[in-house]
């Protein structure tokens, strides 16, 4: 007896190894040594080909699959040497030869298949080397740019993993250099983020990945660990900042992109660059930089921030304006301010040293942040308030030493001015700084959710341990109301788990054995065993966390618009403060030096630019919180700028509007087949197709407890169905089209056809031997939500389509229901994409909605691509927005808190622009000639701290977003 080794794939749980282990049972002289999820052990004394049939029959991968270019190989006689070698071995299960290829599989290893070849007198060429690449791409804005790149790339030596408007991956013998020569040529630009990987040929699937047993369990894909890198932030104050630290960070080597989020002083770094190099960069700049990997360490970090800033704030204006308002109500009650005597010039004097105190004390961080940012070359919103304040100061100091230099009116101090323009901003900053602590509360309810032990099961025994002991493979117990700490699945017990905060479902999900639990949700009762899966950075809950970390700290089209504005307003502040004071001195009346001193300095602090550098970030970091709070993933704002502007839904049906969850309804038989044999003949044949059909028609079987006859020569045709041979029968399963394209005839079926679609049904064809077997019918029934939801999306003013590859009439039927008028049915996997690509052209700015690999090009294509969250890996992808709840209200709640973001942004730059707008002429002087006054600087300081907090406040109220629940039903 040999004994033999075999690695095993999508084998998920123990109920797939159970099922291998039945299957093998059943094989003459085959013992199972060991099995496990990864490998299997037998000994056996026959050839492998029954047990690689056995296995992959079940859908699982088992074994090793080689494809090795072949040379020397000059006719038959070569190839049929090769196989005479290869049948004589009990190691090989399958082989197909030709004189270019060995295409074979077996539990023989790669060197020894190749040096067998090569003792026969043939060579093995080594194929050219494979890579893997990943690029951040940029100038692309829709689906078409995408579609224009994919047609670019699409080459023999170029496989695209995948693509959208700003990633780009793909496996290729070319360089990076040349793949982004290509996008190049395609009008765009790509940066290599990842350093070259091999691509092995072998191991590759042997047939198509099967469903998982357990529950769809949604993927989202955070961005890769190590390419990614989050920075605390110190010393930011407004939006100019802003761009010199971007630019500071970008002039690293290594860095590819950066986004720096005003609102949460932080900045997202992509790229290979190390953080020290960045964090010193920074600091050269004239800023503070830190990094804190764990999210809770970052969290508590940014806690300690913000309330030792909001300390000190609070600190530093009260005896600002402690000083200050006693000096206003001075003056405003009567008290001169005139230096007319000795007495008056010692007394202001004193108050001016009292003032320089508060300056380098109260005041320093302006002064000190100004002095590094002329040392780097640049203005910022502490140039302006040290100016203006200065200013003041000298001019007073000027006055209170030397008062003879001034004619008598122009003898005016205006300590008062700097001290209240200190102590109203300083509040200002204080205020906001407690408000911005409010837009991250929902990253932090999400970080909450993570638990910090869990209860291991070990040798019969409970033991808490903490949550950086647990490894994938333990046994956790979760106790009724505990929080889940790990995902995984359920092994033993039945639950509700409350899911909501993940979801935004409020009703709990039972769970039972096989089904996943995630962690951070919350089981309401019964106890659960349940086996670690995903732990630390990969659960659920960390990606999810990862991926809206990375929303709020993107930029829309709209925050270019503020950036661009930012980087030329503070030196465009201090020209037009300059021109004033001269237009004052040289053309306004007497005394010019005191309205030449009020109009600068006037003009300098009302238009600091804090308000102009929250209005984006700000508004972008609670929307996208808040759509984490409704079960709605956001990739990056740019996404939500463009779901703002949709008027067209694209629906898929399968899994979309339907539960996702076909069953055998109906069947009509045209030859001697019982009904059982029907179905076990179409089972056996689909058992290897992962379509929800097919999963349908194997659940029948299986529910009949019907055996499944392994098959051969399986084959499966997008959109039309599947053929192969079972029991040495060749059977055709598939629509129409597909019986038709093999001559089967269908005449006498269409009557039944008919009759099944129009109970919404979707009718599938059984062709046997070349002769029509039967009819089976599949039902997917709707959602209880889908009539409301639709109808909502309708009340919105969006037109919604249904496109299906369902048959024509069925889907009328299913549309009927609904209440769609506007369907495109019998449409082929690339078919979507083009009916996508028609509805643009004819003006339409389109959502995508859909869950299957067949719906990815549409995805990406759309505008806005929209994934179901139980739905495939390269679906979420391919999409711009992902709904953990699968409900298509979600698709209605994502559209209005876009349309609801984008408009609080607007209403923020429109506030911030039209402050500045009109603040600085009104403070230069242009109402002087019809109220015959200047505006106080205090005043410009307070409109300025206020400007700042109102931007705050209003993007705050995005946090009570709610959305439109009118024609939701209960």
């Amino acid at each position: 007896m040999n004994t033999v080794i075999l690695p095993l794939a999508n084998v998920r749980c123990m109920r797939c190894v159970n099922k291998i282990r039945d299957a093998i049972s059943l094989l003459p002289q085959t013992k199972i040594i060991d099995i496990n999820t990864k490998q299997l052990t037998v000994t056996n004394d026959t050839p492998l080909s029954p047990l690689f049939d056995a296995v992959t029959a079940l859908g699982y991968q088992v074994g090793y699959h080689y494809q090795l270019p072949l040379g020397g190989l000059s006719c038959g006689h070569c190839i049929a040497k090769i196989e005479q070698a290869l049948t004589e071995r009990h190691d090989i299960a399958h082989f197909n030869i030709s004189k270019q290829l060995a295409d074979v599989s077996g539990s023989i290893s790669e060197q020894a298949l190749t040096d067998l070849i090569v003792e026969l007198g043939y060579q093995v060429i080594a194929p050219p080397q494979q890579h893997s690449y990943e690029f951040n791409l940029t100038g692309l804005s829709c689906g078409k740019c995408v579609a224009k790149l994919t047609a670019v790339l699409t080459q023999d030596n170029i496989e695209i993993i995948t693509i959208d408007k700003n990633n780009l991956s793909v496996k290729t013998s070319l360089t990076a250099n040349e793949i982004i020569a290509l996008v190049t040529s395609a009008g765009y630009q790509a940066i290599a983020i990842t350093q070259p990987q091999s691509a092995t040929l072998i191991d590759q699937p042997l047939t198509p990945e099967p469903e998982p047993e357990p529950e769809p369990e949604p993927e989202i894909t955070a961005p890769p660990q190590g390419q990614a890198t989050q920075l605390l932030l110190s010393g930011l104050t407004c939006a100019s900042c802003v761009a010199s630290v971007e630019k500071a960070i970008k002039a690293v080597d290594g860095v590819d992109s950066v986004n720096v989020n005003l609102a949460e002083r932080t900045a997202l770094i992509y790229g290979q660059a190390s953080p020290q190099a960045v964090i010193t960069a920074i600091e050269q700049a004239g800023y503070g930089a830190e990094q804190s990997e764990d999210d809770q360490n970052r969290r508590l970090r940014q806690q300690q921030q913000n309330q030792q800033t909001v300390k000190t704030h609070m600190r530093n204006a009260m005896i600002a304006l402690g000083l200050g308002v006693p000096m206003m109500a001075w003056g405003i009650f009567g008290g001169s301010m005139i230096i007319d005597s000795t007495a008056s010039q010692i007394s202001w004097g004193i108050v001016g040293l009292i003032t320089l105190a508060l300056l380098v004390t109260a005041g320093k961080d302006f002064y000190i942040n100004s002095w590094k940012a002329f040392r780097h070359h640049r203005a910022t919103m502490d140039t302006l308030v040290s100016l203006g304040t200065g200013a003041a100061w000298l001019f007073s100091m000027a006055v209170v030493i030397a008062p003879t230099m001034f004619p008598i009116a122009a003898r005016h101090v205006y300590f008062e001015a700097s001290a209240m323009i200190i102590g109203l901003i300083t509040l200002g900053h204080a205020l906001e700084a407690r408000a911005r602590s409010r837009t991250s509360k929902a990253l932090e309810r999400l970080i909450d959710l993570q638990p910090q032990t869990a209860i291991v099961v070990e040798n019969g025994q409970d033991i808490e341990r903490p949550l950086s002991e647990v490894i994938a493979g333990m046994t956790l117990r979760l106790k009724p109301g505990a929080k889940v700490a790990v995902d995984g699945y359920v092994i033993d017990g039945n639950s509700y788990i409350d899911e909501s905060m993940l979801t935004g479902e409020p009703l709990a999900v039972h769970k039972k054995t096989g089904d996943h639990v995630r962690a951070g949700t919350i089981n309401q009762q019964g106890s659960l065993l349940f086996k670690a899966e995903h732990i630390g950075s990969d659960t659920m809950l960390a990606r999810i966390i990862q991926l809206v970390r990375q929303a709020q700290s993107s930029k829309p089209a709209l925050a270019r618009l503020a950036d661009t504005i930012s980087s030329i307003f503070v030196p465009s502040v201090m020209i037009i403060a300059i021109l004033t004071a001269m237009a004052w001195y040289y053309f306004g009346p007497q005394p010019a030096s005191v309205y030449m001193l009020v109009a600068a300095t006037t003009v300098l602090i009302i238009a600091c630019p804090c308000a102009l550098g929250l209005a984006t970030p700000m508004s972008v970091t609670v929307g996208v919180g808040r759509a984490a709070e409704l079960g709605i993933l956001i990739k990056d704002a740019e996404a939500m700028q463009q779901a703002a502007s949709i008027d067209t839904v694209v629906l898929d049906k399968t899994g979309t509007l339907t539960e996702g969850k076909p069953q055998v309804v109906d069947y009509k038989i045209y030859n001697a087949l019982t009904r059982e044999q029907l179905i076990q003949l179409a089972a056996s044949l689909e058992q290897g197709s992962e379509h929800p059909l097919a999963n349908a028609i194997v659940e029948s079987a299986h529910q009949q407890q019907l055996a499944l006859y392994p098959h051969n020569n399986f084959n499966a045709y997008a959109g039309l169905g599947v053929s192969g041979t079972i029991e040495q029968q060749q059977l055709l399963l598939g629509n129409t089209k597909f019986m038709l394209q093999n001559e089967i005839n269908i005449s006498h079926a269409e009557a039944d056809f008919d009759f099944i679609a129009s109970q919404g049904a979707t009718p599938v064809y059984l062709a046997q031997n070349g002769i029509l077997a039967g009819i089976i019918g599949i039902s997917d029934p709707l959602r209880d939500d889908s009539l409301s939801a639709v109808k909502r999306m309708q009340n919105m003013g969006l037109n919604v389509v249904m496109l299906t590859g369902d048959s024509v009439k069925t889907a009328h039927v299913i549309a009927a229901k609904l209440g769609i008028s506007d369907v495109v049915a019998d449409v082929l996997p690339d078919g979507k994409a083009a009916q996508i690509t028609l509805l643009q052209q004819q003006g339409k700015r389109v959502a995508m909605v859909g869950d299957g690999i067949n719906d990815a090009p549409a995805l990406a294509l759309a505008e806005v691509g929209i994934a179901m969250g139980s739905g495939t890996d390269v679906a979420i992808e391919s999409a711009q927005f992902t709904l953990m709840r699968h409900s298509l209200h979600g698709v209605a709640d994502a559209l209005e808190l876009s349309k609801a973001t984008l408009r609080n942004i607007k209403e923020n730059l429109f506030g911030a622009f039209i402050y500045n707008t009109l603040g600085i002429p009104i403070a230069a002087g242009v109402l002087f000639p019809l109220t015959g006054t200047l505006l106080s600087p205090v005043i410009a300081g307070a409109a300025m701290a206020l400007s700042s907090i109102t931007v705050v406040s209003n993007a705050n109220r995005l946090r009570l977003f709610k959305p439109n629940q009118q024609h939701q039903e209960k």
